[in-house]
């Protein structure tokens, strides 16, 4: 069990991916680069490379863990992550919100 305080902590925001790179080595990974608004760009790495293709992933706005402690993978940092669900083919799902918003804005 996380209680209320611990949950408070995550910042999901939506950020809207500006470019999708695959990574050399690997099978998996994506390089992402994702524009948070008045937040900046990060760098974030996901393993979505065998479900999307790289245009499809342009422009999309996706919720993401905005506040994670960096992490390297594949000898690149990733800053934040991707929410997805799996789908009922194992495809991953990504979390998107239902109406227009800015890239930025957290959840709530």
């Amino acid at each position: 069990m996380v209680n209320i305080e611990d949950f408070k902590k995550l910042e999901i925001r939506v950020g809207r991916i500006e470019s999708a790179e695959a990574i050399e080595g690997s099978e998996k990974l994506l390089k992402l680069s994702v524009n948070f608004g008045e937040f900046g760009k990060k760098q974030i790495l996901a393993g979505l490379a065998k479900y999307y293709s790289l245009s499809d992933l342009i422009g999309l706005e996706v919720f993401f863990a905005f506040n994670l402690e960096p992490r390297t993978l594949m000898g690149l940092e990733s800053q934040g992550m991707i929410l997805a669900v799996d789908g009922k083919s194992g495809k991953p799902v990504l979390l998107k919100p239902s109406e227009d918003v800015e890239p930025g804005n957290m959840v709530k």
